[in-house]
Parts: C-alpha cells; sequence; structure tokens
C-alpha cells in the first residue's frame, strides 16, 4: 500500500467514528504529532550551552561526582540513581 493509500484509508477510519471516539483519537494523534516535531532550544536554553561549551574548552570541567554533589546541595529532594 503507498502513502495516498495510507492516508485515505485513515481518513476513511477516522471518518466513521463517532464524536466520543473521534475526540479520544484527535487528541492521541496530537500527542503523536508533538513527538514528531523537533524540540527548539529556548534561548537561556542555548545561552547555557554556550556558556557550558566555553568553560570546558577553558579546562574548567567537573567530574561527574562533582556534578551529583552539586546538585545534591542545590536540590536536597531530587532522587539519583
Amino acid at each position: 500500500m503507498n502513502t495516498l493509500e495510507l492516508k485515505n484509508k485513515i481518513i476513511r477510519k477516522i471518518d466513521s467514528l463517532n464524536e466520543a471516539d473521534f475526540e479520544k483519537v484527535y487528541n492521541q494523534l496530537l500527542e503523536v504529532l508533538k513527538l514528531a516535531t523537533p524540540y527548539k532550544l529556548s534561548e537561556e536554553e542555548n545561552e547555557a550551552i554556550d556558556l557550558a561549551l566555553k568553560v570546558s574548552e577553558e579546562g574548567e570541567t567537573y567530574t561527574p561526582d562533582e556534578v551529583i554533589s552539586a546538585a545534591r546541595n542545590k536540590f536536597p529532594n531530587l532522587k539519583f540513581k
């Protein structure tokens, strides 16, 4: 089955749904489509990444244990594996 045939099959199935079932399928479809959309970083996230890269290039790195320790101090309720 090619893409056009698959799309038409889906449209026919959706068209046959009652209102309540249609709303369920519609909401599920929106969730699936959201997952297919790439995440776009905010300006703040981009700045944080740029800063981290700059610090790393300057040799200021931290061990995983140092990061976990700092995170535990700042966020005492945070659960670590």
